[in-house]
């Protein structure tokens, strides 16, 4: 986050933000590669504008919704009952290439089970909206419950964006390196079984990661987006 002197922030530098971060995993016993490279300048990036973000998260949690629904064997059922939310919340252009073919019935098995991972996808948004307090520690999966009501309590669009506050990009940033330190964790663990990740979730940490990296990136379908450590 900015820190204040006088009247003018004063941003945290990619240098220092790795510092801090690296302090926190190392204080959760969680493997630390200390010169893992910086990752962006705040003043380098540009932060997605609000409507996006809003609608990319809405149209994640019903493709999610879908994508359970499928498993369920009601997927016929499901795709008529999400016709109206999609057109009241205004999102039926910001669907992945998966969830897409989810849509229209087209997706593969694997399609469906990473669909429905991106709950935890959502959920990083829905932190960068401040409708979730706190994502810092992924060792569980999110309340889907709780994500459910956060979109579908609203009346539509413009009511569930009234509930949201973008968070300062720096804040964003930071969580991001944060991610992508835990990613690196995570991948090294597979490689030496001996390395030490605490209660990371690999799964958790990958898809919110991919959530964090859209929020900053150009690209429009993040499964496109490269999660290298």
């Amino acid at each position: 986050m900015p820190m204040w002197f006088g009247n003018q922030p004063v941003y945290r530098t990619p240098d220092a933000r790795r510092a801090l971060n690296n302090t926190k995993i190392k204080a959760r016993e969680i493997a630390c590669h200390e010169e893992l490279p910086l990752r962006e300048d705040s003043k380098d990036v540009k932060l997605r504008d609000l409507d996006d973000i809003c609608k990319k998260a809405i149209a994640t949690l019903i493709a999610c919704q879908v994508a359970c629904d499928t498993n369920a064997g009601k997927y016929q059922e499901s795709i008529e009952f999400f016709k109206r939310p999609i057109r009241k919340y205004r999102c039926a252009d910001h669907f992945t290439a998966k969830e897409k073919r989810l849509m229209d019935g087209t997706a593969s098995e694997q399609d469906v089970v990473d669909v429905a991972w991106g709950y935890e996808t959502y959920w990083a948004l829905c932190w960068a909206l401040r409708l979730v307090q706190d994502i810092e520690m992924p060792s569980q999966t999110c309340d889907c419950d709780r994500a459910i009501k956060i979109v579908f309590d609203c009346k539509d669009l413009n009511d569930f964006r009234r509930f949201t506050k973008i968070r300062d990009i720096d804040e964003i940033l930071d969580m991001l390196d944060l991610y992508y330190r835990y990613h690196w964790a995570c991948v090294e663990k597979r490689i030496n079984p001996e390395t030490k990740i605490g209660e990371l979730n690999e799964e958790v940490v990958a898809e919110r990661r991919k959530g964090l990296e859209w929020l900053v990136s150009d690209v429009e379908d993040w499964d496109d987006i490269s999660l290298d450590t």
